[in-house]
């Protein structure tokens, strides 16, 4: 396949490159984000709007197989409308989503503080990330480039990550889209513990923009948090090469290898 979806109807048809390393068989959080990002872009809103939250619940591994899109207006008002998404196999639901989404327009404000973008991504790419064999969506779809702290070192980190694959076989990806699919990898990107003894996927993904991102990459400056609840948190900045473009967090499930597999 040459996208990551392909549309059988009006059904999306995942390819393998939207798996993620967790379950063998099942999306990664990413192509999910983003594809409830096209779900809601495609709502018709009474003045421009734009996608201020999106916020997603991964109820249960999503499987590759043809899966479906339900939206519905909550909220329908020309400076804040509300949608309601769900993702869908047949009968069963998989995930959920809720996009807030705020009119814009021409506002001048004076000039204020704002938060300097990380180096630029003039580094060569995490060699790791791109290994023959399995095409995970990290693998065969993104491209990672380190600013500070490693891929695989514990602690905090910075990186600039973009599509190499297109997500649509009919359709261009939008800049939602782009940081839809990108913003899932903070836990990744600030990992603090080794993915070989435990796991730590995200139970949701909630991404929060103030301007949509320029240009194809995406900057995280990411942290993780854990504690010995087995509950964490990983966040977020999100950056284009101009500037900071918001924020996302993902609550974090964490176990040991052992425990998982039982």
């Amino acid at each position: 396949m040459t996208a990551v979806f392909s549309r059988d109807g009006d059904a999306f048809v995942p390819a393998l490159e939207s798996r993620a390393s967790w379950y063998p068989d099942a999306l990664h959080g990413g192509p999910v984000a983003a594809l409830f990002a096209r779900a809601v872009e495609e709502v018709e809103s009474a003045t421009e709007m734009m996608v201020s939250r999106l916020t997603v619940d991964l109820m249960r591994p999503v499987p590759t197989n043809p899966l479906r899109v339900r939206t519905r207006v909550v909220r329908d008002g020309r400076r804040i409308q509300v949608v309601e998404a769900v993702l869908v196999e047949g009968d069963s639901e998989l995930a959920r989503a809720s996009a807030l989404r705020l009119r814009v327009g021409e506002v001048p404000v004076p000039d204020h503080p704002r938060q300097a973008v990380p180096a630029a991504a003039d580094t060569a790419p995490v060699a790791e990330l791109r290994p023959a064999g399995e095409p995970w969506f990290h693998t065969a779809a993104i491209e990672m480039r380190e600013v500070s702290g490693g891929f695989f070192d514990p602690g905090p980190a910075a990186a600039w990550v973009r599509l190499t694959m297109p997500l649509w076989d009919d359709a261009e990806t939008t800049p939602l889209q782009r940081v839809a699919a990108a913003a899932d990898f903070g836990n990744g990107v600030s990992r603090v513990l080794d993915t070989r003894r435990h796991v730590f996927i995200n139970a949701d993904l909630s991404i929060h923009l103030h301007r949509y991102p320029q240009g194809e990459w995406v900057c995280l400056d990411a942290r993780s948090d854990i504690d010995d609840t087995g509950v964490g948190l990983a966040q977020s900045e999100l950056f284009d090469d101009t500037g900071s473009i918001g924020h996302s967090l993902q609550m974090l499930y964490v176990d040991t290898r052992e425990g998982f597999a039982g």
